[in-house]
């Protein structure tokens, strides 16, 4: 094996994880040829297929990373889906390393009777819903007046305000039509939105929270009785600045007077309830019960017996994500994690798998922000060079790949009828995106069928290559 070659690195998930691990490593002075590999046919993972279409400033992330992918270091190969197109075996013929970065997509279980009634629904698959993810239905089943969200976090936030707010001020955002006609014909008035805890213990960023107050023509609706803070609750408040402010807002809107809303739609915060049953007659959600329950001192609650039923027509689940196994890729099965000690992925007898590695939600759970992300990263990156260490030594086992060349792998997909879509192929779809948007003076429309954004970005329909 010659030695005078770089070090072939696979990333697999070009979400912001994915794309971290693969500019960091391309700027660790290991001298290193990367593939970054996607399933889908556009990368930026839940950067575009997780954020609301209403949060463009969330949005502008993708404007960092796509600065680390136009420099042409780092090669994008999309739509190829590992575990079907290619394999743990197909990897190590390829690349000395393989870096897994494929995220969390599914929502955590929510283990209560009822949870799986028709109009019960996982706030994951409504998020790629309203998002045009390419993989899932176009339609969604928007004929509920009331509808209950079970969790206290950002995403429950996300759902109720895309539930609650009229399809028209969506049109500046890069809603797909399909949403936007599922959205306008939706008959909702109100949102309930049930935490367990109380509201020193939301996981509500201020600034999500405060933006809730300010959606046209909906009242955010709290009640007192929901309002209790033990030791524990004012030591968060007093410790965390965020913990304040959420609190201080929340607050705030107990103080408005019945008068003040007006508004044709609402969504009620409830706090102190655990969901214990979702309600169904005929196979269908007629209802949510909870439980009312109490601070134990700590900012943990415990159950008071007291139970509350809710006539809603819709429940959605917000109550975390969960990492899905790959295959031949030890997996945590109750964390939802790929089996790991800081980035390096462990076999069943905790020894690590030579060469191969993880990063982002899929090695820590769902859990942390953008900053955390880049962090994680350079950490499985850093053990992924010391690992590497002196690729110029004779014989180093870090240097496994037998078909190493660049173009092997992509020469090895196609035959198997995958069909790669490189960096030139996004901006194509990109610039098709961005002039959809155009005429209506969006920043773009996303092309949401997947066949259609293949067909785009291979250039294979006439004018548009």
């Amino acid at each position: 094996m010659t030695s005078n070659r770089p070090v072939r690195v696979a990333v697999v998930g070009a979400g912001p994880a994915g794309i971290y691990a693969s500019d960091i490593l391309s700027r660790s002075g290991l001298d290193v040829s990367i593939d970054l590999i996607e399933r889908l046919p556009a990368p930026f993972g839940l950067v575009r297929y997780g954020v609301a279409p209403d949060h463009p400033r969330i949005k502008q992330i993708i404007v960092a990373l796509h600065k680390v992918l136009e420099r042409g270091d780092i090669r994008l190969i999309c739509n190829v889906d590992y575990g079907v197109d290619l394999k743990l075996e197909d990897l190590r013929r390829h690349y000395d390393a393989v870096v897994f970065a494929t995220g969390a997509i599914k929502d955590a279980e929510l283990p209560i009777p009822g949870i799986d009634l028709d109009g019960s629904y996982g706030a994951a698959d409504f998020v790629s819903w309203y998002d045009g993810h390419p993989d899932v239905p176009r339609t969604w089943p928007l004929t509920a007046q009331h509808v209950a969200v079970l969790g206290a976090g950002n995403v429950a936030l996300d759902v109720a305000r895309i539930l609650a707010k009229h399809a028209d001020d969506l049109l500046p955002t890069e809603v797909p039509q399909n949403v936007y006609d599922g959205l306008k014909a939706s008959p909702v008035t109100d949102v309930h939105v049930f935490a367990r805890r109380g509201p020193a213990q939301a996981k509500f960023s201020p600034l999500e929270l405060r933006e809730l107050g300010h959606v046209p023509d909906v009242d955010v609706v709290v009640y007192p009785e929901d309002f209790d803070f033990d030791e524990g609750s004012m030591a968060a408040i007093h410790s965390s600045n965020q913990t304040k402010q959420v609190v201080k807002t929340l607050t705030d809107w107990t103080l408005k007077e019945p008068e003040e809303l007006t508004a044709s739609r609402r969504i009620h915060l409830h706090f102190l309830h655990k969901p214990v049953e979702v309600l169904g007659e005929g196979g269908k959600v007629v209802g949510l019960r909870t439980e009312r329950t109490a601070l134990a001192g700590d900012g943990t609650v415990a159950g008071t017996g007291t139970t509350y039923d809710w006539p809603v027509q819709a429940v959605y689940r917000a109550v975390g994500y969960f990492g899905s196994p790959l295959v031949d890729v030890p997996f945590d099965e109750a964390k939802g994690v790929i089996a790991n000690r800081e980035g390096r992925v462990v076999d069943v007898d905790g020894e690590p798998v030579p060469g191969v590695y993880t990063t982002g939600w899929i090695k820590r759970g769902p859990v942390g922000l953008i900053g955390h992300t880049k962090s994680d990263a350079s950490e499985t990156i850093r053990h992924l060079v010391e690992d590497a260490g002196d690729v110029t030594e004779p014989g180093n086992p870090f240097l496994s790949a037998t078909e190493p060349d660049p173009q092997a792998v992509v020469d090895a997909l196609t035959a198997r009828g995958a069909r790669p879509i490189h960096w030139a192929g996004w901006e194509l779809l990109d610039a098709y995106e961005r002039a959809l948007g155009e005429p209506h003076g969006r920043e773009r429309v996303k092309v949401v069928p997947r066949e259609d954004m293949v067909r785009i970005a291979l250039a294979e329909a006439a004018g548009e290559a």
